[in-house]
């Protein structure tokens, strides 16, 4: 008996708590010792992403940015273009329907374009993110509502050339495939599934009629266009004026 009570005594959790924490901060700088197997461990896969990110993927002739116009500009005409290019037929393969237009965000644009030999690095650095394609079936009405945001929010927020966009003041006119708005009709939206989700208070993305989801991130996008192009080319135009 004794033994048993001596046993279920030792078994007994026992209640532990700190009664000090000690930290002291260290410094990331060149006093830190390098540790050489992790170095070899690495290397390989080191030089891989070096080669990589400074593979030539095409020629820009010049300057591309984002802040050269007025409520559009040279790189997000180019980037709204490219990424409808590239979905559109993915889309239409897949559900049997088309993509009306584009629309991203001005914040989206991480980077400029330069002349000269535009590489992977220069991807990464224009589009960082992990953001995939999304279309969105639209309601006329909320289609008003991207048009008011776009023209209340006044920066140049990348439109694919299928719109044509006058503003005069609070008015405007618009064209869409060339045709007249029509309030009554619904329009499918090429978007990224983070300004659908309501980022950049693009609140009339969500609850579309209906949601379609592309398998395809918006950087492949941007590269696969890049390693197909020779140069690249991208203006102002008429997609969007102010009067």
């Amino acid at each position: 008996m004794m033994l048993v009570v001596f046993l279920f005594y030792s078994c007994k959790n026992a209640s532990h708590r700190n009664t000090r924490i000690e930290a002291k901060t260290i410094a990331i700088d060149s006093s830190l010792k390098s540790d050489a197997s992790y170095i070899r461990f690495i290397e390989p896969y080191r030089e891989q992403m070096i080669t990589k990110i400074n593979t030539i993927l095409t020629y820009a002739s010049k300057d591309l940015v984002r802040t050269d116009g007025n409520r559009q500009s040279s790189l997000g005409n180019l980037m709204a273009d490219l990424c409808y290019e590239r979905a559109n037929p993915l889309f239409e393969k897949q559900f049997g329907k088309t993509i009306d237009f584009a629309m991203f965000n001005y914040g989206g644009i991480r980077s400029g374009i330069f002349k000269g030999n535009v590489t992977y690095r220069n991807v990464f650095e224009l589009m960082p993110f992990e953001n995939t394609f999304v279309v969105v079936e639209l309601s006329g009405e909320k289609a008003k509502e991207l048009i008011h945001y776009f023209i209340k929010n006044k920066k140049a927020h990348p439109l694919s050339k299928q719109v044509i966009l006058s503003i005069d003041g609070e008015g405007y006119a618009l064209k869409i495939g060339n045709e007249l708005f029509d309030s009554k009709k619904t329009y499918r939206v090429l978007t990224s599934n983070y300004l659908q989700s309501g980022g950049d208070r693009m609140d009339f993305f969500k609850n579309p009629i209906k949601l379609y989801k592309l398998a395809y991130k918006v950087r492949d996008a941007i590269t696969d266009y890049f390693r197909v192009t020779d140069t690249l080319a991208a203006t102002l135009d008429n997609r969007v004026t102010i009067k």
